[in-house]
This record gives C-alpha cells, structure tokens and sequence, in this order.
C-alpha cells in the first residue's frame, strides 16, 4: 500500500494533512525526497524558502495534479509563494 502511495506522489500534487499541529491543511509537494518522506508548501507559512518535512502516512493525496505548477517547478522555472498560495486557495 506505501509503495503504491509514493508512486501515486509527484511534484505539484495536491495533499491534505492528517496528522499533527496542521491537520486538515492544505499542499503542494514541492519535492519527493524518499519512500518515506516529502517536502510540502503552501505559500503562506511554508514558503519556497522553507519547505515543511511530511511524513508520507500523513498525508492524503488528493487526485488534482497542479500540471501548470508541477511543470515549472520540475524544470526549475521561478514560481512564487502567491501563486502557490492562489493555486491551493481555488483547488481546496
């Protein structure tokens, strides 16, 4: 079940929290960093800057990839806080 959930994971993909002080938020995951682990933001309190370390059983991933997003980040295009936060805002 865990290796299907990090397969179903990639860059730009809408999650929501189930677990800890930010239960119920709302992310993108910025970057997969292992089987176990992501790194999520939402361009309000976890910047570009700062991204949050998630444990991947904590998360709910949501089946809306940000495409547009997901795009820039995994070429390395700049993309700003605002509009992470303006993306999350519309989809959750």
């Amino acid at each position: 079940m865990l290796s299907q959930l990090v397969e179903d994971l990639q860059v730009g993909q809408l999650v929501r929290s189930r677990a800890g002080r930010d239960r119920g938020n709302y992310y993108l995951i910025y970057d997969v960093l292992d089987e176990a682990f992501v790194r999520v933001i939402d361009g309000e309190k976890k910047r570009l800057t700062n991204p949050k370390k998630k444990n991947i059983k904590h998360l709910e991933v949501l089946p809306v990839p940000v495409a547009v997003l997901a795009d820039k980040l995994r070429d390395g295009e700049r993309v700003t806080d605002e509009e992470v936060n303006k993306i999350i805002r519309s989809l959750g």
